[in-house]
């Protein structure tokens, strides 16, 4: 049994560098059980680079990354860290779940099969378990009648909540979000966020990278900000959005507060007419 005081994912002094240009620059950050943190800043600012070292699918260059407070990617081996096997990780991986910014759905699988097939080839559940986990999930993510459809027949958002719904369905012990709504048309955003803020309701422990500032008031527990590969300040939401500490996230949360007044007066404009 996981002990509940130790973070379900912890880093420490992450450092990262691509050719030369560091993206992460000595990231620290814990995440509690069933909680939501949600990252945030301007672009090239290493938030990706973040989940998806936290995933391994990037290998880092320095610090360290703890799952449950299982050392991830390496293994202590006659007095020295030795990088895991290949294998060894893709075991770590499968306690998390990951969507990206595109959906990486099969297209030639139905959608039932895109949800289970992991869950049954990978993680051992049982065919009909998985089956039937899955037509719970799609029912919670809004797509009851869909598990027999292809992804080219579902629109971008629907192809994003079948990608929920497959991260989801092998009960993760974490799930991380890349840009979830990056990749969809303005119409389609608020149908994803709608499915994440329920899976934060029922107590998923979870990161999200995200550009979208309303949704992070509505779901984080605590807000982190970044620039330049490194966490420049981290708070409650509240705290986070109401009293934010250094000059730097004042000026990015201006920009927000100008965008979202703005776009609630084009409303009321709509509206009188």
């Amino acid at each position: 049994m996981t002990d509940r005081t130790t973070p379900v994912v912890r880093v420490a002094n992450l450092r990262k560098t691509y050719h030369g240009t560091t993206a992460l620059d000595g990231v620290n950050l814990e995440v509690a059980e069933g909680e939501v943190v949600v990252i945030l800043g301007p672009s090239g600012s290493g938030k990706s680079t973040l989940v998806r070292c936290i995933d391994q699918l990037e290998k880092i260059d320095g610090g360290a990354m703890y799952l449950d407070g299982e050392l991830l990617g390496f293994a202590q081996r006659h007095g020295a860290l030795r990088p895991l096997t290949d294998e060894q990780v893709a075991q770590q991986r499968r306690r998390m779940g990951m969507v990206f910014q595109q959906f990486n759905l099969f297209p030639h699988w139905t959608v039932l099969r895109n949800i289970t097939e992991a869950a049954i080839a990978v993680h051992g559940f049982s065919r009909e378990d998985a089956r039937v986990r899955a037509e719970t999930l799609l029912e919670k993510v809004g797509l009851p009648d869909k598990a027999q459809a292809h992804p080219r027949q579902l629109s971008g958002g629907q192809q994003q909540r079948v990608a929920i719904a497959r991260a989801v369905a092998t009960r993760p012990r974490v799930l991380l979000f890349d840009e979830p709504t990056s990749a969809l048309d303005p119409e389609l955003v608020d149908e994803v966020l709608g499915v994440i803020k329920d899976l934060a309701r029922a107590g998923l422990t979870m990161i999200v990278v995200t550009h979208e500032m309303e949704f992070a008031r509505q779901v984080a527990d605590r807000c982190v900000f970044m620039v330049a590969g490194k966490v420049v300040e981290q708070n409650t939401t509240e705290e986070f959005f109401e009293r934010p500490q250094t000059e730097r996230l004042q000026r990015f949360l201006s920009r927000f507060t100008q965008s979202l007044t703005a776009s609630r007066e084009r409303e009321l404009v709509k509206e009188l007419q």
